[in-house]
């Protein structure tokens, strides 16, 4: 087999690495792959270390042992993100932003692939000590979200649904009140959907008295599964009671100012 060069092998592995994130992959693997020693592969890997530590583009963490090897974390540093918050803000400031009842249109921001990546890894890296199985959302406008989350995360992604369809068999649905209008609604997910014992985490694009987030704390308890975290892209803080406590966000939004604009700031 022909030898591959110390640059390529660099290249190749950081790609594969960071293609799968969380997931352990042994040194031989890679021995294997470009026909080299685990020691020449161990040096590589310390670059990568080095290099990705240096530009705050994730971690690499060894795992020891006989089923040990390494794997990519996913990571972001405060400036980054605190950068990436006051962007956001900037976009969802914008005055033809406000629709009829004061909603701002944010349905473009949730599908831009490049906001929504950099919007999942704010989040996910905030859940990298968890030990998350999988990360759950409820349909539809939270979806791209939550699966850029799961993505970065190397876990499952389970969708919620409103109402029952068919095609997902034995389903679970239960009524929840939601926080802000106290009316009762369905959410639904399918038996198959969700393993007994799941550590989970509930991503969504807006929270306003987290009556949906309630809703998935009780809907998780059926699976005799639990929630670890939440995380939303805005929250808004006009209603100052949620009935949800620990949950983290990007952005906080408080209301239309008096030139009709919304009024938003970056979440500490």
């Amino acid at each position: 087999m022909e030898k591959i060069n110390r640059n390529t092998r660099i290249a190749a592995i950081t790609k594969i690495l960071i293609e799968n994130p969380n997931k352990v992959i042994n040194l031989n693997t890679f021995t294997e792959k470009f026909n080299s020693a685990k020691s020449t592969i161990s040096e590589d890997i310390l670059v990568i270390k080095e290099t990705l530590n240096k530009f705050n583009m994730g971690k690499i963490e060894t795992i020891a042992g006989a089923s040990g090897g390494v794997k990519y974390v996913c990571e972001i540093s405060d400036k980054d993100r605190k950068d990436f918050a006051e962007e956001l803000c900037g976009i969802l400031k914008e005055k033809d932003r406000i629709i009829p009842g004061n909603y701002i249109y944010m349905t473009d921001i949730m599908y831009n692939p490049d906001i929504i990546k950099r919007a999942g890894l704010v989040l996910a890296s905030a859940f990298n000590d968890k030990d998350v199985d999988c990360v759950v959302t409820v349909e539809t406008k939270g979806i791209p979200l939550a699966y850029e989350v799961s993505k970065m995360l190397g876990v499952q992604l389970v969708i919620v649904r409103r109402d029952t369809k068919v095609t997902e068999g034995t389903t679970v649905s239960i009524n929840y009140v939601t926080g802000s209008s106290k009316r009762i609604q369905t959410m639904s997910l399918s038996r198959k959907a969700l393993k007994s014992g799941s550590k989970c985490i509930f991503i969504d694009d807006f929270m306003k008295a987290g009556g949906t987030a309630l809703g998935i704390v009780n809907m998780l308890k059926e699976f005799d599964s639990f929630l670890v975290g939440i995380g939303v892209m805005i929250e808004d803080i006009k209603t100052p009671k949620k009935l949800i406590e620990d949950y983290i966000s990007i952005v906080k939004f408080n209301g239309i100012g008096e030139d009709g604009t919304a009024i938003l700031f970056p979440s500490k």
